[in-house]
C-alpha cells in the first residue's frame, strides 16, 4: 500500500487499485410543525417530506432527533459524491426544497457538512 500526493488529492494505491477520495455531505434541518396535535400527524407530514426529498435529490432522509416531540423534528439529509461543490450544492438545494417546498413546516435551524473520508 502507497500513497501519491499531489497539492490537491491524496490517491490511495493498494493492490492495483486507485482509491481517490469522497465527500459525505450531511445536513441537519431541525423543524416545528405549528399545526400538528399528536405524532400521528407529525408522522404524516415528515414521511411527505422525506419521500419528496428522496425521490427529488437522490439522497438518503431520516428522522434523527426529537422523536417524541409531536411539534418538532430534525432530520438528517446525506449525500455521498467525489466533489465537494456539488455536495453541498445538492444539500443546499434540498434544504431550500424543504423551506419553500408548500409543507406545514417552519425551519427553525438548519446545518450542513462536508466531511473528507
Amino acid at each position: 500500500m502507497r500513497y501519491i500526493s499531489s497539492s490537491t488529492r491524496l490517491t490511495l494505491i493498494c493492490s492495483n487499485v486507485i482509491f481517490k477520495p469522497m465527500n459525505v455531505g450531511v445536513a441537519r434541518v431541525r423543524l416545528r410543525i405549528p399545526e400538528n396535535m399528536d405524532l400521528k400527524g407529525k408522522c404524516q407530514v415528515l414521511k411527505s417530506i422525506i419521500g419528496r426529498v428522496k425521490s427529488r435529490f437522490d439522497v438518503a432522509v431520516a428522522e434523527v432527533d426529537d422523536n417524541d416531540s409531536w411539534q418538532v423534528a430534525t432530520i438528517g439529509i446525506c449525500y455521498i459524491s467525489n466533489n465537494k461543490r456539488h455536495s453541498n450544492e445538492v444539500l443546499s438545494k434540498a434544504v431550500r426544497f424543504i423551506e419553500t417546498g408548500g409543507f406545514d413546516v417552519e425551519m427553525l435551524d438548519y446545518s450542513i457538512e462536508i466531511i473528507d473520508v
